[in-house]
């Protein structure tokens, strides 16, 4: 089996979550075959499901069944805030986790870091802001930009309900990716379409992408495609 570091360099991230604070529940058809469609898709390089059951619907028992189902990487994304949450992602089958520099301070950001690559994980640093970027360690590897805004001045958007636009996004974050550190790989994060894919790939070596594919009516697989195509038209450009 590849590293998460490995295969990060391919494309696209996929995410399995059963809803989010942003739009509301997803399709449970396209997130039961989640696991098996991300396996099957030559684009996608790592998984990565959500442990937060108030948010996204789903406990870190999921990660177990993930990681049992799939050969490529897979990262827990959850609010990371405590030494026993980064062993216990170990512990349940992850191969990364998520660090979030809009939750951690500087000094849990680069303690979990070294704690994370002691039990042989990665970590995907996140950043929304200058700000937070001045907070990751020198040496991340791996440091994604986040273009969600969580909160509106009346909380989570979608939160009591489904929505169809997601109106929590701003695309400006993405202009720090100038300032990432030069060794880390670039992820792109939130808001990614096949639409807007080739635009992303200028400037970052992957995106996470979840809510458009779990949420596809036409089944995740079809969305998938989409995404490929994207690609193979940017490739001949």
């Amino acid at each position: 089996m590849k590293t998460f570091l490995d295969e990060i360099l391919l494309d696209v991230r996929d995410e399995i979550k059963e809803r989010s604070p942003s739009v509301g529940p997803m399709r449970a058809e396209n997130v039961a075959d989640a696991p098996s469609a991300y396996e099957e898709c030559p684009i996608v390089g790592a998984l990565s499901v959500l442990t937060n059951h108030f948010h996204f619907g789903m406990g870190i028992e999921r990660l177990t069944t993930v990681r049992a189902a799939v050969t490529k990487p897979v990262l827990r994304k959850d609010f990371l805030i405590e030494e026993y949450q980064v062993r216990e992602a170990r512990a349940f089958g992850a191969d990364a986790i998520l660090l979030m520099a809009n939750v951690l301070d500087e000094a849990r950001l680069h303690g979990f870091y070294d704690l994370a690559r002691e039990l042989g994980m990665e970590a995907l640093f996140e950043v929304h802001t200058l700000e937070e970027l001045d907070r990751i360690p020198g040496e991340a590897r791996i440091v994604g930009i986040n273009s969600r805004k969580f909160k509106t001045t009346t909380g989570f958007v979608g939160k009591e309900g489904s929505s169809k636009e997601d109106f929590s996004l701003d695309y400006s974050a993405f202009e720090l990716v100038e300032k990432l550190p030069a060794q880390a790989l670039k992820i792109a994060e939130s808001g990614i379409s096949p639409e807007n894919l080739t635009q992303v790939r200028e400037k970052f070596h992957a995106a996470l992408v979840g809510t458009s594919l779990l949420r596809d009516e036409r089944g995740i697989r079809a969305c998938l495609s989409d995404f490929e195509q994207a690609l193979d038209g940017a490739a001949t450009i």
